[in-house]
């Protein structure tokens, strides 16, 4: 199976990665950040959304993904960030549409939580656990690029988690628990395997 994960920004870099999987083992295929000039934006209201739409539209037909998957509008933001990161998770809808991309949302906390076994991970930590997840010989720049691949290694371990265990794609809590527990372990091994360092990596405690 092979992702496209998209992390929307209002003002910043909308991120974006390309992760495949048979299975076993995920790699990245691409990734990045799509950073609009400030003076074509002056110019253009919507340089933007064209810009996102357009640049979506290239890795689709060219990297053929199996589905897309999104992180879902922060429900903390004021109105009028969320109104303009609605605006550019739009397109990014749009042009999933134009190509009969299935797309999946999930939330910022769900994807912390599978991809470095806790929802209050921050950027960094986010950005270690990928590389080890990912076997990445470097740590994913910038951090909208590696929370885009943080997406869509959350969808491919939702999707392995629901057809193991037989859930059904609503049920979020119970996805939530099986990726807590189990892909956070899974994360601390590859970390290790690729030379991580302990500092930067979830400690675990054993009690009696």
């Amino acid at each position: 199976m092979r992702v496209l994960g998209v992390d929307p920004a209002s003002a910043g870099p909308t991120g974006y990665g390309i992760v495949e999987s048979d299975g076993r083992c995920c790699r990245m295929l691409h990734y990045g950040a799509l950073t609009v000039a400030a003076k074509r934006r002056k110019e253009c209201a919507g340089a933007t959304l064209q810009d996102v739409h357009a640049l979506l539209c290239r890795l689709i037909e060219e990297f053929a993904p199996d589905a897309m998957a999104v992180e879902n509008i922060f429900s903390a933001l004021n109105i009028r960030t969320a109104l303009r990161l609605a605006e550019v998770r739009g397109v990014v809808l749009l042009a999933a549409a134009q190509h009969g991309l299935e797309v999946h949302s999930y939330a910022p906390r769900e994807v912390k939580a599978s991809v470095a076994g806790h929802g209050h991970a921050d950027k960094r930590q986010v950005q270690i656990m990928v590389r080890a997840l990912l076997s990445m010989t470097e740590t994913p720049e910038p951090s909208d690029a590696a929370d885009a691949l943080a997406v869509a290694l959350c969808h491919l371990q939702t999707e392995q988690a629901r057809r193991r265990f037989g859930l059904p794609r609503e049920n979020i809590l119970a996805r939530s628990r099986v990726l807590g527990a189990a892909t956070g372990a899974a994360a601390v091994a590859a970390g290790i395997r690729t030379g991580a360092t302990r500092s930067k990596l979830p400690r675990i405690v054993f009690s009696r």
